[in-house]
This record gives C-alpha cells, structure tokens and sequence, in this order.
C-alpha cells in the first residue's frame, strides 16, 4: 500500500501488510521508535507480565480487580481471536474502530518520517505496541496491563522503562527455537523483563524456573514473591466455576471463585490478586468486591463455552495441553469428549498428540488447520493421531468440515473441545455460528 491509509478498514489492511517488508528488531529499534511517538503512556503505572502459559488470563484478573477499585486501565494483549482491536483495550472493552483508526494515524506519520531518515519500519508487533501505548496516554488510563508477545528480555515491550510491578506466570517449552531448549533457558529469556528494584511476583511451581526467577531478581535488588502450590486450594469444581480458598489469606474459609472451568486458573487468579495486593495494598475491607471481580470475569478461549457443550481452549504447548487434561479429568464428564485439534510448525505438536491420545479418554479426534503459513496440514497431524490414538481419527482440512464432523458425532451428553491453537480458536468462534444454523 503506498498511499496514506484513509480508513479502518485501510488501516487494518496495512498492518496486516507489515510482515510481508520488516522483521524483528532490536530493542535499541523499539526505544527510538517510543521515542519518537513521544514517550507515550511512560508516566502510567505499568504491570509487565511474562510467562509461557496463563499470561493473558492473569492480566485480565489484574484488570478486572484494577476496575473494580475505580482505576481506569489499559490492557495491550496478544493475540486476538477475531479483531485486532482486541489487542488494545481500555476498560476491558477493545477500543472501538474510530479510536482505532485515529491512534494508527499518528503511529502511521511518525513511521514514514523514521522512513525517510532511513530507520526501519517497526516490526507488526511493534506497530501496534505504539499504537497501544498511544491509545492509553490519549485515553488518560491510571493503569497499563502490559502482557508480552513472544519472550521477555528481547520483547518489544521491554522496551517501556520503569514498570511499577513485573509478573511471571508458569514456564513450559514452547518456542524452543527461539527461546531455548531448556526450561532454564526460557526461564532466563522470561525474568528478563525484571527491572532494578522493581517488585516481582512468579509462578515457583516449576523449581528449575523459580531459581532463575529468584537470582535474576536478587542481582536486580528486586523484592520477590514467589506463589507455589500451596497457595490456594481448590474446592468444588464444575461445569461453570472452580471454588478455592486462599490458603495464605487472613481469612482461609473464604471462598473464591473463577467462572471458568480449567483448573490451572485458580493458580493464574492467585497470581493476580497477590499483584493487586502489592500495586494496591492488602485491603481486607474490599475483600467481597475482589472476589466479584474474578468471579465475573470474561476471557475469551479459556475453557471458553462459546455454544452449548462446545468449549474452545487455547492450549498450544505441551504445558498447557497437560493442565487441560487434568482439568477435563476434574469434570468427570459421563461420556468422553470430542476433540477438535490444529497445530502450527513451530509447535512441539507430535508431543501434545502423544500426550493427548495417552491420557484422556476421548470419543473421537477430528484434525483440521489453520489459515496460516505455519500451519501444520491437516493430513500430517491425522497421521500422528492415529499412531497413539486408541478412537477413530477424522481429517477435515476445512474448519467449517472438522465442526460439522464433530457435530455428527456428538449426543446431547457429549462435550466438543477445541484446542491445539489461538488461531484456530478464532477461526471456530466464526464457524459455529453457521454450524448450529444448519445443525
């Protein structure tokens, strides 16, 4: 596109262009860029949050409770499921197509003046990381949720200087080729986001991982708070929440509540509330309206129910397969489930396949893929599945296909998951609607 976007819809269009003439820069690149925008939002208390699994959700239980405290906030979040505005959000609603287009104008300008003094084009994520930050100092939020994209110590959005709290939520392997082999290595690329003295609170479930959480932090002279496994404890779980209590609390027989049914959430919500604890101060006297800001939270394909027994789950690693099947497991569903799976290449697929087929019992697996250059065709994942699977395999290149296929099978009893992508889960939400219209 070689003239000036003049609307949404342009705009769009152009940052989806971006990755076809740039790539990843340095950090050097992203400072000089926030630079330029004007150091946009650098005065707002920021909450910086890295991990390989429960980011997303953790920030969305942050900001949740940051509202709730009368706090207006901003949330910059990757990826999105359906629209990109997703990415940007101010009061827990994405920001709308006119905010949208006025923040890419002002992004878009200062981009074609670095051009023309020959500093390369900011990255995709970078595009919108301005865009986000530009969009909270315009909306004059008190608070930024800011969770990173790919990474830590090398991620665009270490470039904002001085958060007022870091958090880190579970690690696991995913992204080995550009991360690390290692849970340790990851680690390392994950505690990079810890800033001199600024307070860190973590995931120390996985000890490997806690140990270079903790010396990153006490080479950065940062105080740390450390949430393990016997943090909380869970109570009741069902089909519309998990019950916990917080075993660390003044009050251990008061009952928490998330309103979704994977049980690795009870450990994401820990993790804010203490976040919320350390930006806030412990306030015993808003305890009630805490726990109903988790209780009513929303967020999108996290053991989403978006259709009567359709659940959509952005499991994508192996971490996160494995604490999807222990929630499944939790359910004690009265019939097995129909899974609906799809991978991208850079994925350890083969291992969340094994894993799957060897420790969920499961009605039937329908393979499809992704609209996608990574994606892994649908016919190579089938392959996989019917080495370790023990039930029949189905594969439905097409989307709208694997949901009807899926859909075919099912009793008024069973329950279909979808998992293995945050793309694919996009890709659902907009196919259910003409699945259960035809069904």
């Amino acid at each position: 596109m070689n003239s000036k976007p003049v609307n949404y819809k342009e705009a769009v269009e152009y940052i989806e262009s971006i990755p076809k003439f740039t790539q990843k820069h340095t950090q050097e690149h992203t400072r000089e860029f926030l630079e330029r925008l004007g150091r946009p939002a650098f005065d707002r208390k920021v909450v910086h949050v890295a991990g390989t699994n429960g980011k997303g959700s953790v920030c969305a239980y942050i900001q949740a409770i940051l509202e709730a405290e009368g706090k207006k906030t901003g949330f910059f979040t990757s990826p999105h499921l359906i629209s990109i505005n997703e990415r940007i959000q101010i009061g827990r609603k994405p920001i709308d197509n006119e905010e949208f287009y006025q923040v890419f104008e002002h992004v878009y300008d200062v981009v074609k003046k670095m051009e023309e003094e020959g500093i390369p084009h900011p990255s995709y994520f970078e595009f919108l990381f301005g865009m986000g930050l530009s969009a909270f100092e315009k909306s004059d939020v008190e608070y930024i949720v800011l969770e990173t994209g790919l990474g830590g110590r090398l991620d665009a959005t270490n470039a904002f200087p001085c958060p007022a709290l870091t958090v880190i939520t579970s690690i696991s392997l995913d992204h080995t080729m550009i991360l690390g082999n290692t849970i340790e290595q990851i680690a390392a690329e994950k505690a990079g986001i810890i800033k001199e003295g600024t307070p860190v609170i973590f995931d120390g479930n996985d000890e490997a991982a806690a140990e270079i959480i903790r010396n990153t932090a006490k080479e950065h002279h940062a105080p740390c708070r450390e949430i393990g496994k016997n943090a909380f404890e869970i109570r009741e779980v069902t089909r519309k929440h998990i019950a916990f209590s917080r075993t660390n609390a003044y009050h251990k027989d008061v009952i928490w509540q998330v309103p979704i049914c994977g049980i690795y959430q009870v450990k994401n919500a820990e993790i804010a509330i203490e976040a919320a604890q350390c930006l806030l101060g412990n306030k015993p006297e808003h305890e009630e309206m805490w726990r109903d800001a988790v209780a009513k939270i929303q967020w999108q394909g996290r053991m989403e129910e978006c259709a009567d027994h359709f659940i959509i789950d952005g499991a994508h690693n192996p971490g996160a397969i494995e604490a999807f099947v222990e929630s499944v497991r939790a359910l004690k569903e009265e019939e097995p489930p129909i899974l609906i799976f799809s991978a991208v290449s850079d994925k350890k697929y083969e291992q969340m396949i094994e894993y799957l087929c060897r420790h969920l019992q499961t009605k039937a697996f329908v393979v499809t893929e992704i609209e996608d250059k990574r994606r892994v065709p649908a016919g190579e994942l089938g392959e996989i599945f019917k080495r370790y699977a023990r039930c029949p395999v189905y594969v439905k290149a097409d989307v709208k296909d694997a949901v009807a296929c899926a859909y075919e099978m099912r009793t008024k009893e069973t329950y279909i998951y979808c998992i293995g992508s945050l793309y694919l889960a996009g890709m659902v939400e907009k196919a259910l609607q003409e699945v259960e219209t035809s069904c």
